[in-house]
């Protein structure tokens, strides 16, 4: 009976911790610490900047993402692309082929032939960009996806904090458009997003130790980039953490905005949580070192904000377990009762209830949460399962672009 209550109250504690808990405790650290200094100011000379970014079939998007990127106020002798096409048969190739005859001094395109996956592509061009620019403390990569549009000030707003030299990795701002329906899970992902940019840049702010960038547009010092290993799913939690493994320092910079626009399809983004769960535990088997008390901060933060949340399904079955055993053996114990009652209605009424209000077109913000909140910790659940069968390649098919 007390060993049932420990595994209960453990998971239950492990789930309030990672989710209510620590990002209290990171807004009380973060409030007594200074803004990051020292910054390059726009007038100074500036880091030179390499932007890496791979694409496949990204004709919906690539040439506004371009333009986003050419359209940026940094001076143009300082910044280059470097952009692969992961064998692409759509028009993407077309349109690249195309920017890159515009601006040869600074678009340098590669059209690969063989569908590689993401961290195989970007190995290549950070060769190509390491040919043109040894590694040095001033060159700077920007690793971008298709679909995240940069404003006008991101790459300096990214750039600025490499004046310190323990800089290694800088975030960017992620948002998303507002959709006008309440439709789909957009609306939640946004605020997941929204939620984990802040707690990155309370991280940053507290300790310098941002626990992985969100992957959509994050700045590396070049000297402190790693080749990402063939199988590695989550290119960007690997690189930014072997920059932290090295020493270096990661932080968020809010004014470096971007923009996204997440999928609405539950299935779309069940999809890809499970891609990033597996690579979560790919990850985990390297990394396990820095979860020792002795790394300080950064321990607290890694387990508390990711290695929790990823384990969060089997505290959730443990806590449900338990509670049964706690609820209804031995006599029953009334207390148990009521916490097995509100589980169960959680678990199994909620979802139910979720889906058939959203048959009648109404999508109420509670149920769509825990909804959510259920899915994408099932989402975990299967990508531990898919990791534990090993990942044979880094390739996967992107979620479906949304057309504005």
């Amino acid at each position: 009976m007390i060993f049932t209550a420990v595994i209960f109250w453990i998971s239950i504690v492990a789930l309030f911790h990672s989710y209510l808990l620590y990002p209290l405790i990171l807004r009380l650290v973060a409030a007594g610490k200074k803004a990051h200094a020292p910054v390059f100011e726009p007038e100074e000379t500036l880091p030179s900047v390499s932007i890496l970014m791979s694409a496949y079939n990204e004709e919906k998007v690539i040439a506004e993402k371009l333009n986003s990127i050419l359209a940026n106020h940094y001076p143009a002798d300082k910044l280059q692309i470097f952009i692969g096409s992961d064998c692409s048969n759509d028009r993407t190739n077309e349109i690249l082929h195309s920017f890159a005859k515009k601006h040869p001094e600074i678009i340098n395109f590669t059209a690969f032939d063989e569908r590689q996956g993401k961290p195989m592509i970007i190995n290549q061009l950070s060769d190509q960009a390491f040919g043109q620019h040894p590694k040095s403390e001033q060159h700077i990569f920007i690793i971008t996806d298709a679909n995240v549009m940069l404003g006008a000030n991101t790459v300096f707003q990214l750039c600025k904090h490499f004046k310190d030299a323990k800089i290694a990795v800088v975030d960017s701002n992620i948002t998303n458009p507002e959709r006008k329906d309440g439709s789909g899970i957009a609306k939640n992902e946004k605020g997941y997003i929204s939620r984990e940019v802040m707690m990155k840049h309370h991280e940053g702010k507290a300790w310098g130790a941002m626990i992985g960038p969100l992957g959509g547009c994050y700045a590396i010092r070049s000297t402190y980039f790693t080749e990402v290993p063939k199988g590695f799913l989550v290119d960007d939690f690997y690189i930014a953490m072997k920059a932290l493994e090295k020493g270096g320092k990661a932080i968020n910079e809010l004014e470096a905005i971007c923009y996204e626009d997440v999928s609405s399809k539950i299935s779309e983004e069940f999809r890809r949580k499970t891609r990033i769960s597996s690579g979560n535990f790919a990850n985990l088997s390297v990394f396990w070192p820095m979860l020792m008390p002795w790394k300080g901060a950064l321990a607290f933060a890694f387990l508390s904000h990711k290695v929790l949340r990823w384990f969060g399904p089997f505290f959730i079955i443990a806590a449900f377990i338990a509670n049964i055993f706690l609820a209804f053996a031995f006599g029953g114990n009334l207390f148990y009762q009521i916490l097995f009652s509100l589980q169960t209605f959680g678990l199994f009424a909620v979802p139910l209830l979720d889906f058939l209000t959203g048959l009648l077109g109404l999508h109420l913000a509670p149920l769509r949460y825990i909804s959510y909140f259920l899915a994408m910790n099932a989402a975990l659940l299967k990508g531990f399962f898919n990791y534990l069968k090993g990942v044979r390649n880094n390739v996967w098919q992107p979620t479906q672009r949304n057309i504005s």
